[in-house]
């Protein structure tokens, strides 16, 4: 069964983006601006439509100059210690100086990962606002069902 993905062409044209700002700086190392530039345009596109980017490629990015990180290349990489056990990887942006640490550790899984945060078609909750609009409704007719006789009582004695 194919999943319907909403937005499925803007998904597409983040992936083509993406994959030029690659391919661009794979042909062409010091063709650095153009990668920018397609970089830009994919976090201004999915910016503009609410669209959640994996994780994987929002690493890839700077947050400052837009520019791809590819190490070697556009990033230097470092590994680095934090009290002892802690390791953290180090990407700087050579182009912006932007530094960016990412936890090293292996038994960590990122929340889009875990079985908690899928959601489940087959087990479906009923909504909570639907019990208390059902509720509200039997108020109202309970109140009105008592309004009656009274109406029909003042009605009777005048």
């Amino acid at each position: 069964m194919a999943v319907h993905l909403k937005d499925k062409e803007a998904y597409q044209r983040l992936n083509y983006l993406y994959q030029a700002a690659h391919c661009v700086l794979s042909q062409q190392p010091e063709n650095v601006e153009l990668a920018r530039f397609y970089c830009f345009t994919q976090k201004t596109i999915a910016r503009r439509l609410v669209l959640r980017q994996d994780p994987s490629v929002k690493r890839t990015i700077c947050k400052k100059c837009c520019s791809l990180l590819i190490p070697g290349v556009t990033a230097t990489t470092r590994q680095r210690r934090k009290h002892g056990k802690t390791r953290f990887t180090v990407l700087r942006c050579l182009s912006c100086g932007q530094t960016k640490r990412l936890l090293n550790n292996p038994d960590y899984c990122l929340w889009v990962d875990q079985p908690e945060a899928q959601l489940e078609q087959q087990h479906k909750q009923p909504d909570p606002g639907s019990t208390k609009r059902q509720s509200k409704i039997t108020e109202k007719e309970e109140s009105s069902q008592f309004s009656k006789p009274h109406a029909a009582q003042r009605s009777a004695s005048t």
